[in-house]
């Protein structure tokens, strides 16, 4: 528990002097949101090797290159987004929750770094950030979000919510699922214990959401989460199988 706490702390210090040098230095940065991108980057692997976590990654290939794309993941711990930062090849900005963007100095690193604001209480609010978020695609940003909405309490992966599809359809590009796999057995839902270990990052193949319409986005919503929930659950039943299997 003592380690946890010390890796806590550092963790913390390290997150507000990025987040400060990213406020202060953002003025100076050449092509600013792909700066401050880079510095979280920067940022998730340093966390990930004061954690000693290792990250395994498969399916690079089906990164899109020369357009934009939406990253759907699922979501099991707060590690979530070091690992994506570290290890997705390419730049992209995120789609997060308004509370995110309220915490000092680091939210202005998040807006600054091109990330969209989402209101989940307010609806009108809500899609008219998606219509801004679209726009903002359509001119060539990539996202990233977690289609559950926040992070998986019992390690079940979730529903996924409608309104980022609404977004994929809007915005008319590809949808590239993601699973994450071990990152819950690092650092589950409210809970500030760190465990050292392996998380298993899965590219799965890209969506296309020419394929589909609002009528039919339910649909989508299948095409995309089979292969993140499958991928997932693949996973679970073989560590069942190995715990039985041990002596």
């Amino acid at each position: 528990m003592l380690r946890s706490a010390l890796l806590v702390t550092i963790g913390v210090a390290v997150t507000g002097f990025i987040s400060v040098f990213c406020v202060v230095f953002f003025p100076l940065l050449p092509r600013r949101e792909y700066s401050v991108f880079a510095i979280a980057q920067l940022w998730g692997r340093i966390m990930l090797f004061l954690t000693s976590v290792k990250v395994e990654v498969q399916g690079r290939e089906n990164v899109i290159y020369g357009r934009s794309q939406i990253f759907m993941a699922n979501h099991q711990s707060g590690f979530d987004i070091f690992v994506l930062l570290a290890y997705i090849p390419r730049y992209f900005c995120w789609i997060a929750k308004k509370e995110l963007f309220r915490v000092p100095f680091f939210g202005l690193a998040l807006r600054r770094s091109g990330a969209i604001e989402i209101d989940r209480q307010n609806v009108v609010r809500a899609m008219r950030s998606i219509d801004d978020a679209a726009i903002k695609i359509r001119e060539g940003k990539s996202v990233m979000t977690f289609p559950e909405g926040t992070r998986s309490r019992d390690g079940h992966i979730q529903p996924f919510k409608k309104g980022i599809f609404h977004l994929a359809l809007k915005s008319g590009v590809p949808i590239v699922p993601i699973t994450i796999i071990g990152s819950r057995e690092i650092m589950p839902k409210k809970s500030l214990r760190v465990t050292p270990g392996k998380v298993t990052l899965m590219i799965h193949e890209p969506v296309f959401v020419t394929d589909y319409s609002e009528a039919t986005i339910d649909e989508l919503i299948e095409r995309v989460r089979k292969p993140i929930v499958n991928a997932y659950y693949a996973h679970q039943q073989e560590l069942r199988q190995a715990r039985e299997g041990a002596p």
